[in-house]
């Protein structure tokens, strides 16, 4: 079995992507979505990841944005894989010349497979809790059992995942990676720097218990 990866999004200041760095997660999101209460301008970009090391994944969450929008971003900030909200498709996400992910906010099981299928060179697919008029970030989870058992692409699981409840959906999913924001926070965009480790721990734990 392999080890399951771990994102921290909505990463706004640069001791909160250390924390997320010493506690050995693999990944950390930036959100470039003005209406989040967790969005980073390019400035506050720069500063998150100017410290950030090689192997850990700097990602930049984008939700219906223009060319140029993505583009600044780019030229602006060390990124290494987009994440895309909305309603892009993968026309518009591949041009970038970067690996990409695609999210989508799960109402039934068909939605995984038919939207891996309108994705094909998505490196994975994230799933999301849907609410009506909310691109992602919920805090909510949805029916886990909606994921099939042998998905098109590798599976990131998001949406109300915390450290109290996500040994309970690396069971049930078994995901390549989980992917956590408000469940780690002390306010919307402030990380909780002991949840971060508490989080990351439980995911180690869980996954040498499967592996035992």
């Amino acid at each position: 079995m392999q080890r399951t990866r771990i994102k921290i999004c909505g990463i706004t200041r640069p001791e909160d992507a250390n924390a997320v760095v010493d506690a050995g997660a693999d990944a950390i999101g930036l959100v470039f979505y003005p209406p989040s209460p967790r969005a980073v301008s390019i400035e506050q970009a720069q500063n998150v990841v100017a410290d950030v090391p090689a192997f850990v994944t700097v990602t930049a969450l984008f939700v219906n944005p223009t060319v140029e929008q993505v583009q600044s971003v780019l030229d602006s900030v060390r990124i290494d894989l987009i994440q895309f909200h909305g309603d892009e498709d993968d026309d518009f996400c591949r041009q970038f010349g970067h690996p990409y992910i695609k999210a989508l906010r799960v109402r039934q099981a068909s939605d995984v497979v038919a939207l891996c299928l309108r994705f094909p060179c998505a490196l994975a697919v994230l799933l999301d809790s849907y609410k009506p008029g909310v691109p992602g970030g919920t805090g909510e989870t949805f029916d886990w059992s909606l994921v099939p058992a042998t998905p098109p692409k590798p599976i990131i699981l998001a949406g109300g995942l915390d450290p109290d409840n996500v040994n309970h959906a690396i069971d049930v999913v078994r995901p390549y990676a989980v992917d956590v924001s408000g469940g780690v926070e002390a306010a919307k965009g402030i990380k909780d720097h002991g949840k971060i480790t508490k989080f990351v721990n439980e995911v180690y734990r869980v996954d040498q218990n499967n592996r035992n």
